[in-house]
């Protein structure tokens, strides 16, 4: 999230996605990255998304919300609480 305001105060008042995206490929390593992480990020999404529905998971708008507005690598971590908490739950019952 950091290294987005970063970008914003770098480049512009407002995130320019479009030359976020410039960025992000710039390079051949920029590339592999920014590839593999859109790869890798667009799995564990869908596995978030049915994984919350067969669990009936409480409060996964700020997953997902927080996906998009903060950055993937706050998203999957709080799911994985949220997974875990929810668990916990059903077996006490």
């Amino acid at each position: 999230m950091m290294a987005n305001f970063d970008f914003a105060i770098e480049y512009g008042n407002s995130f320019d996605i479009k030359n976020f995206i410039s960025l992000a490929n710039a390079n051949p390593a920029a590339q592999s990255i920014s590839r593999d992480l859109l790869v890798g990020a667009t799995a564990v999404f869908i596995w978030i998304v049915n994984e919350s529905k067969k669990l009936n998971i409480k409060n996964m708008w700020v997953v997902y919300i927080g996906t998009f507005l903060i950055a993937f690598a706050f998203s999957a971590p709080f799911f994985l609480f949220l997974r875990e908490r929810r668990i916990i739950e059903i077996e006490k019952k």
